[in-house]
């Protein structure tokens, strides 16, 4: 991944590239590891076409990778980047700041 070119307010240019909800949801649930697409599906609960395109952007953002293994159907895995998984500290804050300040 480059590095993106800083503007007036990088907090605002990061939410654009990780904010949104499925985004979210799909680099949270790659923490624990690599998992194959519909392993992804049914424990994000997103629909397939809406996992296809979040997956795509991820990797065009460099956050997350795809591996193909051949065979019969073709396996695809999904994993975090190193840039992906600089996000892990920034996930557990928000988790403990969720469980002292959210009922």
């Amino acid at each position: 991944m480059q590095k993106q070119k800083k503007g007036p307010c990088s907090i605002i240019e990061s939410f654009d590239m990780i904010g949104s909800k499925w985004k979210l949801i799909i680099l949270n649930d790659l923490q624990n590891g690599e998992k194959r697409f519909n392993e992804l599906k049914r424990s994000t609960e997103a629909s397939s076409r809406t996992l296809s395109r979040v997956l795509e952007n991820l990797r065009e953002e460099g956050l997350v990778e795809k591996r193909v293994e051949d065979g019969n159907p073709v396996a695809s895995y999904y994993s975090l980047t190193e840039a992906g998984k600089s996000l892990c500290p920034v996930f557990e804050e928000i988790e403990a700041w969720a469980e002292e300040w959210l009922d």
